[in-house]
């Protein structure tokens, strides 16, 4: 079980506690996080994040493969996931955003990331 977050804080629950995750949220919230981290950004857990930030400094022509390449090492450690489909759509000069389709445990998942 993890705690929820919401744009960095813990949320609490109606009693005042923290609200918790589990199953398929608990998923989702580990993909974002790990997506959205930037990779060695945190030096006592250097594997975790992605290197998506680095996308727009890439050629157009590349931008699609590697940001696989990105989504797929930052979730390596997941075994329960599969990562189906990675697409990069430019959003403005120098933003992007990433979608990426996921299946867990036999469902369909969707994660959508910002990328500037």
């Amino acid at each position: 079980m993890t705690i929820l977050l919401s744009e960095g804080d813990y949320v609490p629950d109606s009693s005042g506690m923290l609200k918790s995750l589990s199953g398929m949220e608990e998923v989702l919230q580990r993909v974002l996080i790990k997506l959205t981290a930037r990779r060695g950004g945190f030096p006592l857990l250097p594997t975790l994040g992605s290197r998506l930030y680095l996308l727009l400094h890439q050629s157009p022509k590349s931008r699609n493969a590697l940001a696989k390449q990105y989504v797929l090492e930052a979730l390596s450690d997941e075994t329960d996931l599969k990562v189906d489909d990675v697409t990069v759509t430019l959003t403005g000069d120098n933003s992007a955003q990433v979608t990426v389709a996921l299946t867990w445990q036999g469902t369909a998942l969707s994660v959508l990331v910002n990328v500037s």
